[in-house]
């Protein structure tokens, strides 16, 4: 990966995109002393110690390391207009949640440019565990991430240098979190409505073990409240699993749940699943 045309003392750092995860990687990553440039078209203000630039080609020109933290569905768009302005051998690392399909043309489009890939996925809530999220990442540029983020003091592991691997592999671990979730809802639901919510609520935080309480209460808030984007999220799972062949009952149930929560959170009534 070759060194920036902005500086020679440290690399520069492209975050595209300023949503609720892009912010925290700006912010913390600036906190740890590294240059580092943000554009969000949505957003006008920078963290602190972030530098604001007007566009994302004038954002990514001279970065050697651009991170794209846009969401899934415009995770496109944004490569293929930050390309153009990109150095040789810079990298470019998707942290967005898409299937392994998507990713691997991803960096396909970068290796026509000679930029290197890294499809990157995060494995904790970013609120929860900011910078420190464990991170696994596959691609042409896994390495040489891994080496940056490791030197960072950033949790990563490599999964190989096909992209899409990381990616798959995360859909595969949102089937049992997504899954779990929807369960404890489904239980935790019924119970209240039998009187019982507190006593279900401690029936299943003992046996997830010490940390079940809080595990239960995120998932219990969080379910609800981000349930248009892991709805998102599990019908890329679903299409992986249609992918590989083998079954999805319980992620179909947990898409119905989520469709329901999603459209309870639109203020309108939800049909009921088929």
């Amino acid at each position: 990966m070759r060194g920036s045309r902005r500086g020679t003392d440290g690399i520069w750092i492209a975050v595209l995109g300023l949503g609720e995860a892009g912010s925290i990687y700006a912010q913390d990553l600036a906190a740890r002393g590294l240059k580092v440039t943000a554009t969000d078209p949505a957003v006008e203000a920078v963290p602190l110690g972030v530098v604001p630039a007007g566009s994302i080609s004038e954002a990514v020109a001279g970065a050697g390391l651009v991170l794209s933290l846009v969401g899934g569905r415009a995770a496109e768009h944004v490569l293929r207009e930050a390309l153009p302005a990109m150095e040789p051998g810079a990298l470019f690392a998707d942290l967005n949640t898409s299937g392994p399909d998507q990713k691997r043309r991803l960096a396909e489009q970068a290796a026509r440019r000679n930029v290197l890939f890294a499809d990157v996925a995060v494995l904790a809530p970013v609120p929860r565990s900011r910078i420190d999220s464990p991170l696994l990442i596959s691609g042409t540029g896994a390495d040489a991430l891994a080496s940056l983020f490791g030197g960072w003091g950033i949790p990563a592991t490599t999964a190989g240098i096909e992209a899409g691997a990381a990616a798959g592999l995360k859909l595969l671990r949102s089937v049992f979190m997504k899954g779990l979730a929807a369960v404890i809802l489904e239980s935790v639901t019924a119970a209240e409505a039998a009187g019982a919510k507190e006593w279900m609520i401690g029936q299943i935080a003992g046996e997830l073990g010490p940390s079940g309480p809080a595990l239960v209460a995120r998932m219990l808030e969080g379910t609800g409240l981000h349930a248009v984007r892991r709805e998102a999220e599990m019908l890329d799972a679903r299409a992986f699993l249609e992918s590989l062949g083998t079954p999805h009952p319980v992620t179909d149930a947990a898409i119905a749940w989520l469709q329901s929560l999603a459209h309870m959170d639109q203020g309108r009534v939800a049909d009921s699943p088929s």
